[in-house]
């Protein structure tokens, strides 16, 4: 799980352009959303689905209502990439 948790810190660095942050600022369980976290916005939602969706192959449903949790944190989304790996 450590490993898909870097290659998740990475792909949120490059799919955001966000070139003051190193895969080492970004904790696990740190929101991604909230102020006290990375603090990023919907539109970055988007981009980091998007980037989800091309390196992992995973259908993600606008309307699927546990979103909210899967994007969370960088562990969520980990559970998250794992769990439909893991089902296909």
């Amino acid at each position: 799980m450590e490993t898909l948790s870097l290659e998740i810190k990475h792909l949120i660095i490059n799919a955001l352009d966000l070139e003051d942050i190193t895969p080492e600022d970004i904790l696990d369980d740190a929101p991604l959303f909230e102020p006290d976290g990375l603090g990023l916005d919907s539109i970055d939602a988007l981009e980091i689905g998007v980037a989800l969706r091309k390196k992992y192959k995973l259908q993600i449903q606008d309307s699927n209502a546990n979103n909210r949790d899967h994007f969370r944190s960088v562990s969520s989304l980990a559970h998250f990439v794992e769990s439909n790996n893991n089902s296909n």
